[in-house]
Protein backbone atom coordinates (compact mmCIF):
# COMPACT_ATOMS: atom_id res chain seq x y z
CA UNK A 1 0.00 0.00 0.00
CA UNK A 2 1.52 3.32 -0.95
CA UNK A 3 0.32 6.63 0.66
CA UNK A 4 0.57 10.41 -1.61
CA UNK A 5 3.70 10.95 0.99
CA UNK A 6 5.51 7.95 -0.17
CA UNK A 7 4.53 8.38 -3.40
CA UNK A 8 5.66 11.94 -3.59
CA UNK A 9 8.94 10.91 -1.84
CA UNK A 10 9.70 8.21 -4.22
CA UNK A 11 9.41 10.61 -7.63
CA UNK A 12 11.35 13.72 -5.76
CA UNK A 13 14.17 10.85 -5.56
CA UNK A 14 13.26 9.15 -9.28
CA UNK A 15 13.30 13.11 -10.55
CA UNK A 16 16.42 14.21 -8.34
CA UNK A 17 18.96 14.65 -11.43
CA UNK A 18 16.48 17.23 -13.19
CA UNK A 19 16.37 20.61 -12.03
CA UNK A 20 12.89 21.32 -9.81
CA UNK A 21 12.68 17.88 -10.04
CA UNK A 22 10.92 17.77 -6.90
CA UNK A 23 8.28 20.26 -7.98
CA UNK A 24 7.74 18.70 -11.16
CA UNK A 25 7.06 15.45 -8.76
CA UNK A 26 4.12 16.93 -6.86
CA UNK A 27 2.96 18.39 -10.08
CA UNK A 28 3.15 14.83 -11.74
CA UNK A 29 1.57 12.65 -9.23
CA UNK A 30 -1.32 15.67 -8.78
CA UNK A 31 -1.75 14.68 -12.91
CA UNK A 32 -1.70 11.21 -12.08
CA UNK A 33 -4.28 10.71 -8.76
CA UNK A 34 -6.46 13.89 -10.36
CA UNK A 35 -6.17 16.19 -7.55
CA UNK A 36 -5.40 19.71 -7.27
CA UNK A 37 -1.42 19.65 -6.63
CA UNK A 38 -2.59 22.00 -3.48
CA UNK A 39 -4.51 18.90 -2.15
CA UNK A 40 -1.34 16.81 -1.99
CA UNK A 41 -0.10 17.79 1.81
CA UNK A 42 -3.57 18.00 2.78
CA UNK A 43 -4.26 14.35 2.68
CA UNK A 44 -0.44 13.01 2.99
CA UNK A 45 -2.13 9.61 4.00
CA UNK A 46 -4.56 8.70 1.17
CA UNK A 47 -4.16 5.68 -0.34
CA UNK A 48 -2.70 5.14 -4.37
CA UNK A 49 -4.12 2.63 -6.05
CA UNK A 50 -2.07 0.74 -8.75
CA UNK A 51 -3.43 1.96 -11.51
CA UNK A 52 -2.38 5.64 -10.03
CA UNK A 53 0.82 4.62 -9.18
CA UNK A 54 1.50 3.02 -12.64
CA UNK A 55 0.52 6.29 -14.53
CA UNK A 56 2.61 7.95 -11.83
CA UNK A 57 5.00 5.73 -12.85
CA UNK A 58 4.83 6.35 -16.16
CA UNK A 59 5.23 10.41 -16.07
CA UNK A 60 8.22 9.89 -13.77
CA UNK A 61 9.71 7.77 -16.41
CA UNK A 62 8.67 10.81 -19.12
CA UNK A 63 10.23 13.42 -17.09
CA UNK A 64 13.57 11.82 -16.55
CA UNK A 65 14.13 11.47 -20.31
CA UNK A 66 13.61 15.28 -20.16
CA UNK A 67 10.11 15.65 -21.36
CA UNK A 68 8.43 18.79 -20.00
CA UNK A 69 5.36 18.31 -16.99
CA UNK A 70 3.51 20.58 -20.02
CA UNK A 71 3.73 17.83 -22.43
CA UNK A 72 3.25 14.56 -19.92
CA UNK A 73 0.16 16.34 -18.67
CA UNK A 74 -0.81 18.22 -21.77
CA UNK A 75 -1.63 21.35 -19.64
CA UNK A 76 0.21 24.55 -19.10
CA UNK A 77 -0.82 27.39 -16.58
CA UNK A 78 -0.74 30.63 -18.16
CA UNK A 79 -1.89 33.83 -16.49
CA UNK A 80 -3.92 32.29 -14.06
CA UNK A 81 -5.89 29.80 -16.38
CA UNK A 82 -5.09 26.28 -17.57
CA UNK A 83 -4.63 25.71 -21.19
CA UNK A 84 -4.56 22.82 -23.48
CA UNK A 85 -0.91 21.93 -25.07
CA UNK A 86 -0.62 19.74 -28.03
CA UNK A 87 2.17 18.24 -29.77
CA UNK A 88 1.28 20.47 -32.57
CA UNK A 89 2.01 23.53 -30.32
CA UNK A 90 5.18 25.56 -29.01
CA UNK A 91 4.46 24.88 -24.89
CA UNK A 92 3.28 28.29 -23.31
CA UNK A 93 6.64 29.94 -21.11
CA UNK A 94 6.30 31.78 -18.08
CA UNK A 95 8.38 35.01 -19.50
CA UNK A 96 5.11 35.27 -22.12
CA UNK A 97 3.06 36.83 -19.15
CA UNK A 98 5.32 39.77 -19.77
CA UNK A 99 3.49 40.48 -23.43
CA UNK A 100 -0.05 40.18 -21.28
CA UNK A 101 1.08 42.69 -19.04
CA UNK A 102 1.62 44.89 -21.64
CA UNK A 103 -0.87 44.54 -23.48
CA UNK A 104 -3.57 45.10 -20.80
CA UNK A 105 -2.38 48.26 -20.08
CA UNK A 106 -3.21 49.97 -23.47
CA UNK A 107 -6.80 48.30 -22.92
CA UNK A 108 -9.34 46.95 -22.69
CA UNK A 109 -9.42 47.58 -26.76
CA UNK A 110 -12.52 46.36 -28.96
CA UNK A 111 -10.32 44.06 -31.03
CA UNK A 112 -7.48 42.28 -31.43
CA UNK A 113 -5.20 39.88 -33.76
CA UNK A 114 -2.69 37.38 -32.53
CA UNK A 115 -0.46 36.05 -35.12
CA UNK A 116 0.64 32.36 -35.21
CA UNK A 117 -1.31 31.80 -32.09
CA UNK A 118 -0.77 28.25 -31.29
CA UNK A 119 -2.18 26.97 -28.10
CA UNK A 120 -4.31 30.77 -28.29
CA UNK A 121 -2.67 31.89 -25.21
CA UNK A 122 -2.29 35.32 -26.29
CA UNK A 123 -5.88 36.47 -27.92
CA UNK A 124 -7.15 33.66 -25.52
CA UNK A 125 -6.54 35.26 -21.99
CA UNK A 126 -6.81 38.84 -23.97
CA UNK A 127 -10.09 38.29 -24.38
CA UNK A 128 -10.76 36.44 -20.98
CA UNK A 129 -9.53 39.53 -19.46
CA UNK A 130 -11.46 42.38 -22.00
CA UNK A 131 -15.15 40.56 -21.82
CA UNK A 132 -16.55 43.56 -24.33
CA UNK A 133 -13.42 42.50 -27.07
CA UNK A 134 -13.85 40.69 -29.89
CA UNK A 135 -10.89 39.08 -31.76
CA UNK A 136 -8.71 36.94 -34.48
CA UNK A 137 -6.17 34.42 -34.17
CA UNK A 138 -4.62 32.73 -37.34
CA UNK A 139 -1.76 30.19 -37.31
CA UNK A 140 -0.73 28.35 -40.35
CA UNK A 141 -1.13 24.55 -39.18
CA UNK A 142 -4.73 23.63 -38.76
CA UNK A 143 -3.64 21.52 -35.56
CA UNK A 144 -2.65 24.73 -33.68
CA UNK A 145 -5.63 26.01 -34.90
CA UNK A 146 -7.69 22.94 -33.29
CA UNK A 147 -5.65 23.40 -30.45
CA UNK A 148 -6.58 27.00 -29.92
CA UNK A 149 -10.20 26.50 -30.52
CA UNK A 150 -10.66 23.99 -27.30
CA UNK A 151 -8.90 26.71 -25.44
CA UNK A 152 -10.78 29.33 -26.70
CA UNK A 153 -13.88 27.06 -25.23
CA UNK A 154 -12.62 25.89 -22.54
CA UNK A 155 -12.25 29.64 -21.45
CA UNK A 156 -15.50 31.04 -22.23
CA UNK A 157 -14.48 33.39 -25.46
CA UNK A 158 -15.42 31.29 -28.29
CA UNK A 159 -17.68 33.22 -29.70
CA UNK A 160 -15.61 36.30 -29.87
CA UNK A 161 -12.62 34.81 -31.32
CA UNK A 162 -12.55 34.15 -34.98
CA UNK A 163 -9.62 31.23 -36.00
CA UNK A 164 -8.31 31.79 -39.51
CA UNK A 165 -5.54 29.71 -41.49
CA UNK A 166 -2.65 31.69 -42.78
CA UNK A 167 0.57 32.75 -43.32
CA UNK A 168 0.68 35.58 -41.25
CA UNK A 169 -1.17 38.67 -42.35
CA UNK A 170 -2.03 36.47 -46.21
CA UNK A 171 -5.82 36.04 -44.87
CA UNK A 172 -6.22 39.04 -42.51
CA UNK A 173 -8.57 41.98 -42.91
CA UNK A 174 -7.93 44.86 -40.58
CA UNK A 175 -7.96 47.59 -39.26
CA UNK A 176 -7.23 46.33 -35.29
CA UNK A 177 -6.15 48.65 -32.33
CA UNK A 178 -3.91 45.56 -31.13
CA UNK A 179 -1.67 43.07 -32.91
CA UNK A 180 0.20 40.49 -30.78
CA UNK A 181 2.68 37.71 -31.83
CA UNK A 182 4.70 35.29 -30.54
CA UNK A 183 6.49 34.38 -33.56
CA UNK A 184 9.62 32.08 -33.75
CA UNK A 185 12.81 33.51 -32.68
CA UNK A 186 15.59 31.25 -32.29
CA UNK A 187 18.48 31.37 -34.64
CA UNK A 188 19.23 28.02 -36.43
CA UNK A 189 22.72 28.54 -34.97
CA UNK A 190 21.58 28.64 -31.38
CA UNK A 191 19.37 25.42 -31.99
CA UNK A 192 22.19 23.17 -30.88
CA UNK A 193 22.80 25.40 -27.24
CA UNK A 194 18.86 24.22 -26.63
CA UNK A 195 17.80 22.45 -23.39
CA UNK A 196 16.17 18.93 -24.82
CA UNK A 197 13.23 19.67 -22.99
CA UNK A 198 12.63 22.43 -26.06
CA UNK A 199 15.01 20.84 -28.26
CA UNK A 200 13.29 17.09 -28.88
CA UNK A 201 9.77 18.05 -27.57
CA UNK A 202 8.74 21.41 -28.94
CA UNK A 203 7.81 21.76 -32.98
CA UNK A 204 11.08 23.22 -34.69
CA UNK A 205 8.78 25.45 -37.40
CA UNK A 206 7.61 27.05 -33.74
CA UNK A 207 10.66 27.87 -32.54
CA UNK A 208 13.26 28.76 -35.44
CA UNK A 209 13.16 30.05 -38.85
CA UNK A 210 15.92 28.05 -40.26
CA UNK A 211 17.85 31.33 -40.80
CA UNK A 212 18.82 34.37 -38.47
CA UNK A 213 15.73 34.00 -35.81
CA UNK A 214 13.93 37.33 -37.56
CA UNK A 215 12.08 36.31 -40.71
CA UNK A 216 8.73 36.15 -38.90
CA UNK A 217 9.78 39.95 -37.93
CA UNK A 218 10.41 41.09 -41.08
CA UNK A 219 7.39 39.80 -42.68
CA UNK A 220 5.37 41.10 -39.65
CA UNK A 221 6.98 44.94 -39.97
CA UNK A 222 6.01 44.41 -43.79
CA UNK A 223 2.16 44.20 -43.48
CA UNK A 224 1.88 46.04 -39.71
CA UNK A 225 1.07 49.03 -40.91
CA UNK A 226 -1.79 48.26 -43.28
CA UNK A 227 -3.39 45.85 -40.31
CA UNK A 228 -3.10 48.36 -37.69
CA UNK A 229 -5.64 50.77 -36.63
CA UNK A 230 -4.18 54.43 -36.53
CA UNK A 231 -2.59 55.02 -33.45
CA UNK A 232 -2.82 50.79 -33.18
CA UNK A 233 0.25 48.96 -30.83
CA UNK A 234 2.05 46.17 -32.10
CA UNK A 235 3.51 44.22 -29.31
CA UNK A 236 5.78 41.28 -30.23
CA UNK A 237 7.86 38.78 -28.11
CA UNK A 238 11.76 38.36 -28.66
CA UNK A 239 14.58 36.41 -27.74
CA UNK A 240 16.94 38.31 -25.28
CA UNK A 241 18.95 39.86 -27.62
CA UNK A 242 16.84 40.48 -30.48
CA UNK A 243 15.22 43.88 -29.83
CA UNK A 244 17.53 46.62 -31.28
CA UNK A 245 17.35 44.41 -34.06
CA UNK A 246 13.73 43.98 -34.26
CA UNK A 247 12.89 48.20 -33.03
CA UNK A 248 15.03 49.25 -35.76
CA UNK A 249 12.74 46.45 -38.26
CA UNK A 250 9.21 48.23 -37.22
CA UNK A 251 10.74 51.71 -37.50
CA UNK A 252 12.05 51.34 -41.11
CA UNK A 253 8.42 50.12 -41.63
CA UNK A 254 7.02 53.22 -40.25
CA UNK A 255 6.00 52.68 -37.22
CA UNK A 256 6.66 54.71 -34.25
CA UNK A 257 8.49 55.18 -30.86
CA UNK A 258 9.68 51.20 -30.50
CA UNK A 259 10.15 50.25 -26.84
CA UNK A 260 12.08 47.32 -25.35
CA UNK A 261 10.36 45.89 -22.60
CA UNK A 262 12.23 43.33 -19.77
CA UNK A 263 10.79 39.69 -18.10
CA UNK A 264 10.85 39.18 -14.86
CA UNK A 265 14.23 38.32 -15.17
CA UNK A 266 15.50 41.54 -16.60
CA UNK A 267 15.75 39.78 -20.43
CA UNK A 268 14.89 41.87 -23.30
CA UNK A 269 11.41 40.14 -24.25
CA UNK A 270 9.02 42.33 -26.21
CA UNK A 271 8.92 45.11 -28.38
CA UNK A 272 6.10 47.59 -28.79
CA UNK A 273 5.23 50.20 -31.48
CA UNK A 274 2.58 52.12 -32.55
CA UNK A 275 1.13 53.16 -35.61
CA UNK A 276 0.95 56.31 -36.56
CA UNK A 277 -1.56 58.78 -37.17
CA UNK A 278 -4.82 59.57 -34.21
Amino acid sequence: MTTLRAALAQGARTLSEIEGGARDARLLLAGAVGLPAGRLSLEPDRVVSEGEMARFQEFLDRRSRHEPVARILARRVFWGREFIVSPATLDPRPETETLIAAALEVGPLPRLLDLGTGTGILAVTLLAEWPEARGVASDLDPACLEAATENAARHGVAERLTLTRSDWFAEIAGPFPLIVSNPPYIAAQEMAGLSPEVANHDPHLALTDGADGLTAYRRIAAGATRHLAPGGTLMVEIGPTQGRQVARLFTDAGLETPEIRPDLDGRDRVVIARNPGR
